[in-house]
């Protein structure tokens, strides 16, 4: 008998094995990278301005007594197109809106707002991801509610889709 037991030992260990791995995929765990600064003060940043004629963003201007949302976006990403509606619509609903485009060029940025609409009241170029370090962004499009004070209040990773707005908009109005 006890032959048999250690004949069917490593069959045992490889079911224990595959039971596990296969327990473990089937509840993966969060690969989301939330920033570290929701809830504490704008870190310092200057973002130069992108285009010609338009302010740029530096964290100073943030927290002089009214919210925004800081977008970062970039003309190169495929969710940035799809999310472009829905902040032309937040937009409309009275959030003022502040753009980082990230790692991208002024005439490619230029054609995107053409091409999907300009939400932005000011755009800041991010060459090589100052600003967006020092946010805690992890990638784009990334949205972050900054209330008057300076202090990130909510932070919203992929792009906002239609029936996210509410959810948004809930944010902003902690925020003010």
């Amino acid at each position: 008998m006890s032959r048999r037991l250690w004949l069917l030992l490593p069959l045992l260990v490889f079911v224990g094995f595959v039971a596990a791995a296969a327990w473990r995929l089937s509840d993966p765990p969060d690969t989301t990278i939330k920033s570290r600064m929701v809830g504490r003060a704008v870190p310092a940043f200057t973002a130069a301005p992108m285009l010609p004629g338009r302010p740029g963003l530096a964290s100073a201007e943030l927290g002089q007594g009214k919210p925004r949302l800081v977008n970062f976006f970039a003309s190169w990403c495929v969710p940035c197109i799809a999310e472009a509606p829905v902040l032309l619509e937040l937009q409309k609903r009275g959030v003022v809106i502040d753009g980082i485009a990230l790692r991208d060029q002024p005439q490619d940025i230029a054609k995107f707002l053409a091409d999907n609409g300009d939400p932005f009241r000011a755009i800041g170029s991010d060459p090589v991801g100052e600003a967006q370090i020092a946010l805690g962004s992890s990638g784009v499009p990334e949205s972050f509610i900054i209330d008057g004070k300076g202090i990130i209040r909510y932070q919203h990773i992929g792009p906002i889709l239609p029936e996210q707005l509410g959810e948004v908009m809930d944010e902003w109005g902690k925020a003010r």
